[in-house]
């Protein structure tokens, strides 16, 4: 009876492990997004450095204590994560729209593990703390029963939230397709009191202090970000300066302008904005382009 008394005692410590290593993993995926370019972004930078702490602050809780309460905010964390994450695949968040990329689907994941984890480390320290010696006559098998309800609660919305997940993954925009040699017709606007280059659907072009004239510095998932207008472009009314193209990994056109690559930016979600400006993402700095003569 000790014996088996002490080995339902190592459940939640195991479990409080497990799910406060996920949560460490999952801060440690928002630290590297938010060095790597997202702490430019208004608003956004910040609430991923928020992140970061919380979650380490919890991490440090969920090992440091016995606490049912600090396993349960522990999950309650990483749902909130998640959520906030759907929320920006979906409509947007704070005026930036996420993309599906393979380390926002790790961390949607591993929020779901965490989750599940720390929620039963939670049910499994109050189950603990009750105690056999007080109730194991005539409560032990309603405590059982109870604690078989809950369990399957936590995973039925365990199951839902990672439904939840995928459809949202499935259904966000990934990397654009591009068109060889498809034209493409550049135009202006007044943005912000300048007047900048944009494309036929009047979003803000821009350019990356990387690039070279005849090379683009900006693939795989900085492309996910910045979508490279492909085609050979045209002059539309009030456009001056030097158009012309590269050729992009796979020999796709990429239109260009006075020597610059061109790109358009996710975070801008209609005509006449310019959230891409002065942005640190892709490992360089973004500019509008701004139309000379």
């Amino acid at each position: 009876m000790v014996v088996g008394r002490h080995r339902r005692s190592r459940t939640p410590g195991r479990l409080r492990v497990a799910g406060a290593a996920l949560l460490a993993v999952s801060a440690c995926i928002h630290l590297a997004l938010y060095l790597t370019g997202y702490r430019s972004i208004p608003t956004i930078g910040w609430l991923f450095l928020l992140q970061v702490v919380v979650g380490f602050v919890l991490v440090a809780g969920a090992l440091a204590t016995h606490s049912r309460l600090a396993a349960a905010a522990g999950a309650a964390f990483a749902l909130s994560t998640l959520g906030c994450y759907l929320l920006a695949v979906w409509t947007g968040l704070f005026g930036f729209k996420e993309i599906r990329t393979r380390a926002g689907i790790a961390a949607g994941l591993i929020e779901v593990a965490a989750f599940a984890t720390l929620a039963l480390a939670a049910l499994a320290t109050g189950a603990a703390r009750t105690g056999p010696a007080s109730l194991r006559t005539r409560m032990r098998e309603g405590v059982r029963a109870a604690g078989s309800l809950v369990v399957a609660a936590v995973g039925a919305v365990s199951v839902l939230v990672l439904v939840v997940f995928g459809v949202a993954v499935v259904s966000a925009a990934g990397a654009p397709a591009a068109v060889a040699g498809a034209g493409v017709t550049l135009k202006t606007a007044t943005v912000g009191g300048a007047t900048v280059l944009t494309n036929a659907h009047g979003l803000t072009l821009y350019w990356f202090a990387p690039d070279t004239p005849t090379t683009s510095k900006c693939t795989g998932s900085c492309a996910v970000y910045w979508p490279p207008v492909t085609g050979r472009p045209g002059a539309g009314p009030g456009v001056a300066g030097k158009l012309g193209t590269i050729f992009r990994p796979g020999g796709v056109v990429q239109a260009t302008y006075d020597g610059h690559p061109l790109y358009t930016y996710v975070g801008d979600s209609g005509p006449r904005q310019a959230r891409g400006n002065n942005l640190d993402l892709g490992g360089g700095l973004w500019y509008e382009v701004r139309v000379s003569g």
